[in-house]
């Protein structure tokens, strides 16, 4: 294979890895209680796992219960290398479904937000 062919190539290859790198952001990875799942314990806290480390002061939860009742939570705080946002709930969560917003901002800049539910078992 000719030497400009290659370089042709090595280059291409490079921009795909490097364009991968700037389309990232911090997106939900996991979340504990898990999406669509069913708990038969009320959860103390919500973990909320990303797929890159988050800033704080731009990053949260809203949590809804039955009735889209707001649910108090305490103030978060990152773990594991900043990528995990940990809420403690205040409120005593009873039986049903429990709606979570999250938003979070990456700490390279970029915004993004979701929903997921998870139900207390009565």
């Amino acid at each position: 294979m000719p030497r400009t062919k290659k370089l042709v190539l090595i280059a291409a290859a490079a921009s795909l890895v490097f364009a991968g790198q700037a389309f990232a952001h911090a997106q939900l990875k996991s979340a504990v209680p898990a999406a669509d799942s069913t708990v038969k314990q009320a959860p103390s806290e919500l973990d909320l796992t990303f797929t890159e480390g988050l800033n704080l002061k731009f990053s949260g939860v809203k949590v809804t219960g039955p009735g889209k009742a707001a649910v108090k939570t305490g103030e978060g705080m990152l773990m594991n290398g900043d990528s995990t946002l940990m809420v403690p709930i205040t409120d005593k969560l009873t039986a049903g479904k429990y709606t979570v917003e999250w938003h979070a901002l990456s700490a390279d800049g970029h915004k993004t937000n979701g929903t997921y539910s998870f139900t207390v078992a009565p």
